[in-house]
């Protein structure tokens, strides 16, 4: 795992891409409007649509600022499936099983992908870097918000 680094494949950068269009397009141009139909009701100092408006923008513009780094600083991996050598890699489906017999199962995926209700895990996450290069049969310690967790890798594809 490369620290620090925005891991991704090819597809999630060109949704990350497709992101931004969306937001310096056609989101520049919704704030726009709003401040333009704000300022022609009058006076600024106390006009709240005006105000929001500008508030809406400035977030727009972290939000773009934020993603032209996340692209700048991603790393794009190619998605590893289950090998020859059965280890869990960068888009493997993992099954864990827990100390409780619960078992669950993950796609190791970008941080920008992951959506861990959906069975979707960031690379990055302290479970997927545990589960990492670890095969069916082997053991894994994570520690947790909620205490330490040992999960066991029943299979990986």
């Amino acid at each position: 795992m490369h620290e620090g680094s925005n891991l991704t494949t090819a597809e999630g950068l060109e949704a990350l891409k497709a992101d931004l269009a969306v937001l310096e397009g056609q989101g520049r141009r919704e704030i726009a409007e709003r401040i333009k139909t704000a300022r022609e009701w009058g006076d600024l100092k106390e006009n709240s649509e005006y105000h929001d408006a500008k508030n809406e923008q400035a977030h727009l513009e972290t939000k773009i600022v934020r993603l032209r780094e996340k692209i700048a600083d991603a790393v794009i991996v190619q998605e590893e499936a289950a090998g020859a050598d059965g280890v869990v890699g960068f888009g493997s489906t993992v099954v864990v099983r827990d100390q409780d017999g619960v078992e669950q199962t993950w796609r190791i995926v970008s941080s920008h992908d992951a959506a861990p209700r959906e069975g979707r895990l960031s690379a990055e996450s302290p479970v997927a870097v545990a589960l990492l290069g670890r095969a069916p049969g082997e053991r894994a310690s994570v520690a947790l918000p909620k205490g330490k967790r040992m999960l066991m890798v029943v299979s990986v594809s």
